[in-house]
């Protein structure tokens, strides 16, 4: 017999106390709070530094507003795990993430340390500062309902297989934004390489326990969505934890070497300075 089973909640004290019994209670899936009591701080960091620790389920999302200078930790615990990421001004949230312009001012389309993730204002939202699974893609966006109901056969919100762009809509209605408000995404942790012909190659995942970590350079609205990336060749829906840390640091300097690499690089951490500064952030 299981827990549900033999709860009491027959009466309203009873269901209060069945509900407080539950106060202490810990998932496989959760927010850890505060931050500090998480089970999984990142090696080198003081958990009382952390302002933000949660394992995000499988098919699940997060979000949160960080400040400029916040370090974000997205770490693949068992191998599966594919965070589709949003990010927006927390200020003027009408500036989000340009996928193209975070492909074509470094000049490259494969993200990795050191890549700036750009708004179409010509400004950095965000920098990966590390990574160690290689394995990304900015090109294919997230998952819809109707590539899932194709696929898996629905697309529910709160069903078995819910897409990424669904997520990503409940995740940005907690901070007032809209379904037109969602650009295409960035995805971490399952890549692919496209050939001369412009077919994509499927890479996969790179294994478990990788993490890339994002530095905030602006303050942020996040949202992640952790679901299957829209090209995983595999028919079931597949999609393991996902673990995110974030914590205080510093933004870029203009002159660390990833602001300072090219000139296009250089403008664009230029220009973000010079908007926090007039802000006082």
């Amino acid at each position: 017999m299981s827990r549900a089973d033999t709860r009491d909640t027959a009466s309203i004290l009873a269901a209060r106390a069945d509900a407080r019994s539950q106060g202490d209670g810990v998932s496989d899936w959760m927010a850890y709070l505060p931050a500090a009591r998480t089970p999984y701080p990142p090696a080198g960091v003081d958990p009382q530094l952390l302002t933000w620790a949660e394992t995000v389920a499988p098919g699940g999302y997060t979000h949160k507003v960080v400040s400029r200078g916040t370090r974000i930790r997205l770490e693949d615990v068992a191998g599966d795990a594919c965070a589709h990421l949003l990010v927006f001004n927390a200020l003027e949230p009408w500036e989000r993430l340009n996928v193209a312009d975070t492909q074509k001012i470094p000049w490259q389309a494969y993200l990795g340390a050191g890549h700036p993730l750009l708004s179409g204002d010509g400004r950095v939202l965000a920098t990966v500062v590390a990574d160690t699974s290689g394995h990304h893609d900015a090109f294919c966006g997230t998952s819809t309902d109707l590539w899932n109901l194709e696929k898996y056969g629905d697309a529910a919100p709160h069903g078995p297989s819910p897409s990424g762009r669904a997520r990503l809509t409940l995740a940005a209605a907690k901070h007032g934004l809209g379904p037109g408000d969602l650009p295409p995404s960035v995805s971490f942790f399952q890549g692919l390489r496209v050939e001369v012909d412009g077919a994509f190659t499927w890479q996969g995942s790179a294994g478990p326990a990788t993490y890339v970590d994002l530095l905030a350079e602006l303050p942020l609205v996040v949202l992640v969505a952790n679901v299957p990336h829209p090209l995983d060749p595999r028919t079931d829906y597949v999609v393991g934890p996902l673990r995110v840390h974030a914590w205080r640091s510093s933004p870029s300097a203009p002159d660390d070497p990833h602001a300072d690499a090219t000139p296009e690089r250089r403008r664009a951490y230029l220009n973000t300075v010079d908007y926090a500064e007039a802000r006082g952030l």
